[in-house]
């Protein structure tokens, strides 16, 4: 079998056609035009920029991103538009909600504090009982330092589901 390109001609045709192209496409470029005001324009001819007093860019390509106009200050953003686009929740169900973030919160604060309590117990002020398989001092020295630094973890994960309670509005009051 033989390849089209190992024919000279046809090697010869397919570089004159690809060089062609090339020299086509850089004729093609688009031409940037900066325009008065800031305004960025590739879509007019020559004359249309003469006329509106653009000038022609040159060299490196350039990247226009169109800005939201700002709204005016003192206007409302409408309930269905703010945020991720949904209406407004019910204030009961609002509620519901809170009510029920509020339950898990506590429960998990109450779980934290129970495994804090267990850590700082098995911690013994920094003197934590030496286990069988710590012959070797290291290893004594290094669970101490784990048990120091899961102590400080729960603390600080503690005191974040503390900042989540105080987030959430107060629960109500149920009449006796």
């Amino acid at each position: 079998m033989r390849l089209p390109f190992t024919n000279p001609r046809v090697l010869i045709l397919a570089l004159a056609c690809g060089a062609g192209s090339g020299a086509l496409a850089a004729d093609e470029g688009t031409v940037t035009y900066r325009c008065p005001n800031n305004d960025y324009k590739n879509t007019i001819s020559a004359k249309e920029a003469e006329k509106l007093g653009c000038k022609k860019l040159e060299g490196a390509p350039v990247t226009v991103i169109q800005m939201t106009k700002p709204r005016p200050s003192g206007t409302a953003v409408p309930a269905a538009t703010a945020g991720s686009g949904a209406a407004r929740v019910d204030p009961a169900a609002q509620r519901a909600r809170d009510s029920d973030a509020r339950r898990i919160l506590e429960s998990e604060l109450k779980t934290e504090e129970e495994r804090l309590a267990v850590l700082k117990k098995e911690f013994n002020n920094g003197q934590p009982e030496r286990l069988g398989n710590e012959q070797n001092y290291q290893k004594y020295v290094d669970r101490v330092a784990q048990l120091s630094a899961s102590i400080a973890r729960k603390e600080a994960d503690i005191a974040a589901i503390r900042r989540e309670l105080q987030k959430l509005p107060a629960a109500p009051v149920l009449p006796l």
